[in-house]
């Protein structure tokens, strides 16, 4: 591809929006109803957006611009300073992330539409930013799957790059919805690779931060016994550190706490690197192009992980082949139960509260597996996976650990082994849970990289990076240590800045 048929961020991003909207270019009122007008022209064809509110969207634009015209330009201007989405519409991601006024079917026939009676506190931050949410997003069913196809929605959530290819999942939705068009941020959560594999297979870009970095209360404290948690998925880098500086850090009553924020702003290092990509540190950067057993992997995604190696090593990082000392396998034999247990609470604990009993045609096949495999893990089994866990986070910790020529300062590897699988490859038609995630077709197969960053809580970005032959894009993943975002986002600036990538897919690019 060339630059030529690559976007600028400056034009098409959010905060580009947010600022045309602070100096008057354009209004919040305007932004959301041509959010709107797109989600109701290509929703249609990759069905991506669900619990669409457009009255409420244009409701809440129209009183933002109300409370602008009553400043002068320079106040308004000086809103970016914490405002920086000021006026720009988003969608929240169809999974138990409370929000007033948009009710959630949490990826499931179950549930039908909860209606929340208080914001998350995350929710709160996105509108004290000047961000509109104003519908939902599409999820796999209780965020189990790589991809998203709960009939809840309809059809299966497509591919914008290439009809009949998954988004991804389980914040297939965002993905979409971004690389459509639809929108320019969407919030996304991450519990096994959620936010990673659909920013790799929609080509954005997708943070999953540290654990304890991100606020979840008040209704929970932590999602999948640690594993999970929340951030926007974006169409650059600065709006995802942007992102990051007005929603990160723990809320009250937190059970973690926050790693420590770095004392300049996400922002500022973001613009930094953009104005001289030679600026940010030279890192040792540990990397794989197999399995972390050593076998091989789709050769168009190792040809993407050997160009990035190439790359970042000719901007004087430090490159060596080197794998973490864990096994696929070993990584998510100890999640699976802590996942399933949290599937089978949620579920039992919603139809107790409706003193009812629970269809089998409620659920799909995969995730009444997960509830009957559940149910026959013992209280001490937990307790030992959760040990594992820990156990292997040292492990995992001693390698991201740079102690002068011993360690690492970062692992870069693929998001997924596979390029976006065909629709139907992983649909979660497989009542045995395990076979699912673990057997020779299983999931484990398409995406054995992104848990390790779930399991030790470690921050993990998403990157775009290449595209396969057929069309498909392809991400590359770098991980660190705890409380390292903001080298990661330093490094994807890098990349940005001399290898852009397409901010929407074809469809979505005017012209």
């Amino acid at each position: 591809m060339s630059i030529a048929e690559r976007h600028d961020s400056s034009t098409l991003d959010a905060t580009a929006l947010g600022a045309d909207i602070a100096q008057g270019a354009t209004t919040a009122l305007a932004a959301m109803q041509q959010a709107v007008d797109r989600v109701a022209a290509r929703n249609p064809a990759i069905n991506a957006a669900c619990g669409v509110q457009a009255e409420t969207g244009l409701r809440l634009a129209q009183a933002l611009d109300d409370e602008l015209a009553r400043l002068s330009p320079e106040q308004r201007l000086a809103q970016l300073d914490r405002r920086p989405f000021l006026g720009v519409p988003t969608l929240l991601k169809d999974l138990g992330t409370a929000a007033l006024g948009l009710p959630s079917a949490m990826g499931s026939v179950l549930y039908g539409q909860v209606e929340w009676n208080v914001d998350a506190e995350i929710v709160k931050r996105y509108r004290r930013a000047g961000l509109v949410p104003f519908g939902r997003t599409t999820s796999a069913e209780l965020g189990l799957s790589p991809t998203t196809e709960s009939p809840v929605y309809g059809p299966a959530t497509q591919n914008p790059w290439k009809a009949g290819h998954s988004a991804g999942g389980s914040s297939g939705g965002a993905g979409a919805a971004l690389a459509s068009g639809m929108v320019r941020i969407a919030h996304g959560s991450d519990g096994g690779g959620s936010i990673r594999i659909p920013s790799s297979c929609c080509g954005v870009l997708g943070l999953k931060p540290s654990r304890g970095l991100m606020p979840l209360g008040p209704l929970k404290g932590e999602g999948w016994g640690g594993l999970a948690t929340e951030h926007m998925m974006t169409l650059s880098v600065r709006d995802c550190a942007a992102a990051l500086d007005i929603s990160a850090g723990a809320d009250v009553g937190a059970p973690y706490a926050a790693p420590a924020q770095p004392a300049e702003s996400y922002r500022g290092v973001v613009a930094r690197v953009a104005a001289d990509p030679q600026a940010a540190a030279r890192r040792r950067i540990a990397f794989i192009d197999t399995t972390y057993e050593g076998e091989a992997i789709h050769p168009e995604v190792a040809a993407a992980v050997g160009e990035a190696a190439r790359f970042f090593a000719s901007l004087g990082h430090e490159l060596a082949q080197a794998a973490p000392p864990v096994g696929s396998e070993e990584v998510l034999s100890p999640m699976l139960p802590l996942i399933a247990s949290a599937a089978a609470n949620a579920i039992d604990a919603f139809v107790a509260a409706r003193g009812r009993r629970l269809a089998a045609d409620e659920l799909q096949p995969t995730t009444l597996g997960a509830r009957e495999y559940a149910r026959a893990i013992s209280g001490a089994q937990y307790v030992a996976c959760v040990d594992t866990c820990h156990e292997i986070t040292r492990r995992v910790g001693r390698f991201l650990a740079r102690d002068g020529s011993q360690g690492y300062d970062l692992f870069l590897s693929p998001v997924l082994a596979q390029p976006p699988a065909a629709i139907g490859r992983y649909a979660m038609d497989n009542a045995d849970y395990l076979a699912y995630r673990l057997g020779k077709k299983g999931v484990i197969g398409y995406s054995p990289f992104a848990p390790l960053a779930n399991l030790t809580g470690m921050p993990a970005i998403s990157i775009p990076f290449g595209m396969s032959s057929d069309g498909l894009p392809i991400g590359i993943q770098l991980m660190g240590p705890l409380g390292s975002e903001a080298v990661l986002l330093e490094l994807a600036a890098q990349v940005e800045a001399l290898r852009p990538w397409a901010l929407v897919a074809p469809m979505a690019r005017p012209g």
